[in-house]
């Protein structure tokens, strides 16, 4: 039976589903390898969980990401999240409770959007303006 578990990251309206499986260290975003994500300006940001737990981590298991919807940043921030995520259901799935948490700790500590998907959304337009708050001018000739 092959070691896997399927995790997913959220921001605003992208989804990124995580498949991390047992392996040699590799990760790929929709069939992409992660130091090729663009843009290049975010990759960082992609790259932070690998940065801040270390290659040795990660040496072990293969990651697979599918992301869909949303804008450029939304994406880059749900595949960050979802191999955050992953990383800490293979540990507790497989390996053990203590390192597990030693890895949600590091994670938390530097940046909580990690691992909790930050629940705001657009708001809707209203009637009487051109957007959700904002109001017509009001004339008075």
């Amino acid at each position: 039976m092959v070691k896997s578990v399927q995790v997913f990251g959220r921001k605003k309206t992208s989804t990124a589903v995580a498949y991390t499986k047992e392996g040699n260290g590799m990760i790929k975003v929709n069939g992409v390898p992660i130091d090729l994500i663009q843009p290049p300006t975010l990759r960082y940001k992609v790259l932070e969980p690998v940065l801040l737990l270390g290659k040795k981590r990660f040496e072990g298991v293969d990651i697979r990401v599918r992301c869909r919807g949303g804008g450029a940043t939304a994406r880059i921030y749900a595949i960050r999240q979802a191999i955050s995520k992953s990383l800490v259901a293979y540990y507790q799935k497989f390996v053990d409770e203590t390192s597990k948490k030693e890895i949600k700790d590091i994670l938390l500590n530097y940046d909580k959007s990690m691992l909790v998907a930050d629940p705001r959304r657009c708001e809707p337009k209203k009637f009487g303006g051109p957007g959700a708050r904002a109001r017509y001018q009001k004339s008075y000739r």
